[in-house]
């Protein structure tokens, strides 16, 4: 039998609070009618704000160092040679449907990342844009499911295809078809199923924002005006519009919580730590690097190197410690020396214009309670996300560049996403103080599950 207490979770990757609460905030009436009968507010995200692991953190109240996943790829071990994108084999923590499945209770998830592989769950999967296609095997529990959204839906649009690139038509027709057929299958899977939890993810904000935020941000450096200046608008307004649709389709005892896991900042420029390194002295090479390098494939010298980095939104610094990397250098007893040195150097940067960037270096022991897993040696936030971490070497651009290497990209991630709960029971008001880590115990206390041991986060209704 069925449990009174339901819980709908509406994930929008990448929404900052400053677009739905303040910007575009008269032409989003259902966003306004939530706020009205919600508790709201940003949503403080985790360290780093990165999707893969924030949504996982999310669902399970735990923090990226306890699920030891520290963005898209991660270090399998203390060798050199591969970083593994993270699937929902490396979530080794309950979430939200793990806990409802164990007390009998169905949940539907459609598109949340950390589902690919499809995880065994009681009730139905549709797995995550990390996926190789849609028919790849174990995307949806049961498999049978693929052809039922496929067959409804007309196909299934797993990710904006190359959404780094100059083809901003195309891309700006597949965010709105993309973000129609999710909202579209999320209303048929909620409508013809028994669920306890419902939660889904749409990737469709995120996209736009790397895609176009040059187009929105008139502070923004490279600025421009041109066909694409109302692509914001018109996508916030078409997605109020789809939340509008699905909210139809629940019933009046569904808790609904309407959630990002990060927000979203312009990207002026990307930093390149590795030729940073390398100029310290503190990265050596083999041979000279004379052209555009991959970190993972340029000739590192091991037996000289002291320090290398990966690239992404964040920097992710690795030292190469005796006894622990291979060919280690640095002494076990020299290692917070080292990194207190490229700390202290890393915050003293200045930009291209020889003004203060402002970088934040953090230390995994210090912003998590438990570290598993390989975490970095040091987190960096450079120019405090303005500006992206540039692991490739040989751009021949020195320590700045603003040609990205991974393709055209308008904006970095920033630290808060938006939260809004509404429900039986729940205060009404803008709160302030709401983190990501709160989301899971909330919802395990809406839907009258317990919290597991060691659980982060507090209950906010």
């Amino acid at each position: 039998m069925r449990n009174s207490s339901r819980l709908a979770i509406i994930g929008l990757d990448s929404v900052p609070p400053e677009l739905v609460f303040d910007r575009f905030a008269s032409d989003l009436p259902t966003f306004k009618s939530l706020m009205n009968r919600s508790m709201w507010g940003p949503l403080q995200s985790v360290v780093p704000p990165i999707t893969v692991p924030a949504w996982s953190c999310m669902m399970s109240g735990r923090t990226p160092g306890e699920i030891g996943i520290y963005g898209f790829r991660n270090r399998c071990d203390y060798s050199y040679d591969r970083l593994r994108t993270a699937t929902s084999a490396d979530v080794r923590v309950p979430r939200i449907w793990d806990l409802l499945g164990e007390s009998g209770r169905d949940s539907i998830l459609l598109g949340v990342p950390g589902t690919y592989p499809a995880p065994p769950i009681r009730g139905w999967v549709v797995g995550d844009f990390l996926a190789p296609s849609a028919t790849s095997p174990r995307f949806t529990e049961p498999p049978e499911l693929c052809t039922e959204i496929t067959d409804i839906a007309g196909g299934y649009i797993l990710d904006v295809a190359n959404f780094r690139s100059d083809d901003k038509t195309r891309i700006s027709q597949q965010l709105f078809d993309m973000t129609e057929q999710r909202f579209a299958i999320a209303r048929y899977l909620a409508t013809s199923r028994p669920w306890d939890l419902f939660a889904m993810v749409d990737m469709g904000p995120d996209r736009l924002h790397h895609a176009f935020w040059k187009y929105c941000d008139s502070t923004h450096p490279r600025y421009e005006q041109g066909p694409f200046a109302e692509l914001f608008r018109n996508y916030y307004i078409a997605l109020d519009r789809h939340l509008a649709a699905l909210l139809e389709d629940f019933d009046d005892d569904v808790t609904v919580m309407v959630v990002s896991d990060h927000g979203a900042k312009a990207m002026l420029g990307g930093f390149c730590i590795n030729e940073w390194l390398a100029d310290e002295g503190l990265l050596h090479f083999k041979t000279p690097i004379t052209s555009r390098t991959r970190i993972a494939d340029a000739p590192i010298d091991w037996r000289r190197t002291t320090a290398w980095a990966d690239g992404g939104y964040y920097g992710r610094i690795f030292l190469n410690v005796v006894g622990r990397e291979p060919s280690g250098i640095v002494p076990a007893h020299h290692v917070e020396d080292v990194l207190g040195l490229i700390a202290d150097k890393l915050e003293a940067l200045c930009d291209h214009e020889g003004k203060p960037m402002g970088n934040r270096v953090l230390r995994p022991s210090d912003v998590y309670p438990d570290v598993v897993g390989v975490p970095p040696d040091l987190i960096v936030y450079f120019g405090d996300l303005h500006w992206r971490s540039v692991g490739t070497v040989g751009l021949g651009d020195g320590w700045y560049t603003f040609t990205n290497d991974t393709g055209p990209d308008d904006a970095n991630h920033a630290e808060a996403g938006i939260a809004l709960l509404s429900g039986p029971g729940i205060a009404t008001g803008r709160r302030e103080d709401m983190s990501l880590l709160d989301i899971a115990p909330t919802a395990q206390t809406i839907l009258t599950l317990p919290s597991p041991y060691g659980q982060r986060g507090v209950v906010l209704a």
